[in-house]
């Protein structure tokens, strides 16, 4: 007797369906929706990659959202669990143009397809993402919600969905994604105490060159950190609105003057509110690794990886040089304080995935942290000696 012939799986229809009732077909991959309803609903935006579908999938700043991706061909090199930036996907879903049904990559070790299945993502292909993102482009982020459409209900339902999605804003998203429990990465001169926020792998793989590196949860107070003697304090990026992130502002009042601190992203925005600044939310964010940003002190261009729906407002933070502004819509995108050892991009330095035009921040971390303190710690737990805020050398 002949075996069978193995048939494919047919393609299940669906929508994605946004807040304002607009609807855009396609085809259901990865995951199956939430069983309760059938339906993934989040906060709707577009990432303008080329490359590295992967990194943006798992960085745990997409909390709370529904990637889009302009790219129109996703998937084509496969996954691998040496690209993932997190333990898993934070996302609420992905929306892709055309996946790729075959892999081709010697790194790769499963499909797109399977590895949204394995994490329980639901995405859906065949929408028509130009279309997507110009509607996004002219009426702003906004809430989503996309699943099978089996009957004449469907769309209702997804309508439904998308209307009630809370969105971002007022939402505490940094306890979703913030590490339980304290770890160690890197073998570099320095000690820093990293706040994860929503860090990413490679932000920790490029500290660890400079420095050893304890990342600590969101909520880790000022006391814990000053506990742990660091050279020096990281502000990760992570998902959402930073005035949430409460703890880690107030945590920062007890910080700032005592070492030397470098944000990125979200990092950014609790500094410039810990510094008395005002955060608001973009149309539709900077989500890519093309955002031009200018140096205003050399007038040098950086190509740049952003992920953010928030910023701080300029000239709302006193006492600090604005030092980079984007180019595209003008926004603020870095500042050093003039009276403090602390400076903070709005970008990710280290660039996964994206240009490395900004990897020399993690050095300007450094020369900040010698400045400071003189030099690291040495063999035998001391400092070695040289400027200290107050002139006295490199002890505390």
């Amino acid at each position: 007797m002949t075996p069978a012939a193995h048939s494919p799986v047919a393609p299940v229809g669906g929508a994605l369906v946004l807040a304002d009732c607009t609807a855009f077909e396609g085809e259901m991959i990865g995951a199956s929706p939430d069983p309760r309803g059938g339906i993934a609903s989040g906060e709707v935006v577009f990432n303008t990659v080329m490359t590295g579908y992967q990194e943006v999938i798992t960085d745990p700043s997409y909390a709370g959202q529904i990637i889009a991706f302009t790219y129109p061909h996703i998937g084509n090199y496969g996954t691998t669990p040496i690209d993932a930036e997190a333990r898993r996907p934070f996302c609420r879903g992905v929306v892709i143009r055309d996946l790729a049904r075959r892999r081709s990559n010697w790194r790769s070790e499963s499909d797109l397809d399977a590895f949204l299945a394995r994490h329980g993502i639901a995405g859906i292909a065949g929408v028509d993402t130009r279309r997507l993102t110009r509607h996004v482009r002219d009426c702003g982020a906004m809430g989503g919600a996309f699943g099978p459409t089996p009957d004449d209900d469907s769309l209702g339902r997804l309508s439904a969905a998308a209307q009630a999605e809370p969105g971002t804003a007022g939402v505490d998203l940094v306890s979703e994604v913030t590490t339980a429990e304290p770890y160690a990465v890197g073998d570099g001169p320095w000690r820093v105490v990293a706040y994860d926020l929503g860090i990413k792998r490679a932000i920790v793989e490029n500290l660890g060159q400079i420095a050893t590196v304890e990342v600590v949860p969101a909520h880790t107070s000022a006391s814990d950190v000053l506990a742990r003697e660091p050279d020096g304090v990281f502000l990760s990026n992570g998902p959402g609105d930073p005035e949430m992130a409460g703890g880690v502002t107030a945590a920062l009042g007890d910080l700032l003057g005592e070492v030397p601190i470098f944000g990125i992203c979200l990092g950014q925005q609790v500094l410039g509110l810990a510094l008395g600044g005002r955060s608001y939310k973009l149309p539709f964010g900077h989500h890519g690794g093309n955002v031009p940003v200018r140096d205003e002190a050399t007038g040098r261009i950086e190509i740049t990886s952003q992920n953010h729906n928030f910023a701080i407002e300029s000239g709302s933070v006193p006492g600090v040089d604005e030092t980079h502004v984007c180019l595209n819509d003008g926004s603020l995108e870095g500042f050093a304080c003039r009276d403090l050892p602390a400076f903070a991009v709005q970008y990710h330095p280290e660039a996964s995935p994206g240009p490395h035009d900004s990897r020399y921040l993690f050095d300007r971390f450094a020369d900040l942290m010698s400045q400071f303190w003189g030099g690291p710690r040495n063999g035998a737990g001391g400092r070695g000696t040289g400027s200290h805020r107050n002139g006295e050398g490199g002890t505390r």
